[in-house]
C-alpha cells in the first residue's frame, strides 16, 4: 500500500491556517512532512505571543507536566496534534506527520508544495516561531 506523500513548505506560512490545513491532510490518510518549521509565522505583537507561550511552559509540573515544546517543529507538531481528534483515528494521523527544522537533503531535490490560503500577507505585527524559540531558551539548531 503506497501511501501518498505531501511534502509542505513552512515558510512564511500563518501557522494556525497551516496547522489546520495539515490536520485535514492527515485525517485524509496522506503522509505529511512539513520543512522549514523555523520560518512559520505567528500573527500578533511579538510580546504578547511570547508571554502566551512562557506562561504555557510554566505551568504544571516539572515532572508530571503539561510539557511545553521550545524548539519550532515541536511547537509546530503539539499546534497540528491540537486540531486531531483525541481518538484512535487523531493518533494515527499524527504518526504520519514529521516536522523539520530547515530542508534535509533527502526531501531537498523532491517537489516541495505551499497551501495558498495560509501565505502570509499580514500587515500587523507578527514573529517567527524561530525567534519565539530563541526568546523562550531553545538551543538554536536552525
Amino acid at each position: 500500500m503506497s501511501m501518498e506523500e505531501l511534502i509542505i513548505d513552512a515558510e512564511n506560512q500563518v501557522l494556525g491556517r497551516l496547522a489546520s490545513k495539515t490536520a485535514k491532510e492527515l485525517l485524509k490518510g496522506k503522509r505529511v512532512i512539513i520543512v522549514n518549521a523555523e520560518k512559520a509565522v505567528i500573527s500578533g505583537s511579538p510580546d504578547s505571543i511570547f508571554n502566551n507561550f512562557l506562561e504555557k511552559i510554566q505551568r504544571g509540573d516539572p515532572y508530571h507536566g503539561p510539557f511545553y515544546p521550545r524548539k519550532p517543529d515541536k511547537i509546530l507538531r503539539r499546534v497540528i496534534r491540537g486540531m486531531l481528534p483525541k481518538k484512535p483515528r487523531g493518533r494515527e494521523a499524527l504518526k504520519r506527520l514529521r516536522v523539520c527544522i530547515s530542508v534535509p537533503k533527502e526531501i531537498s531535490e523532491r517537489d516541495i508544495k505551499k497551501f495558498a490560503e495560509s501565505e502570509n500577507k499580514l500587515k500587523c505585527k507578527h514573529i517567527t516561531l524561530g525567534k519565539l524559540s530563541e526568546r523562550l531558551g531553545a538551543k538554536k539548531t536552525w
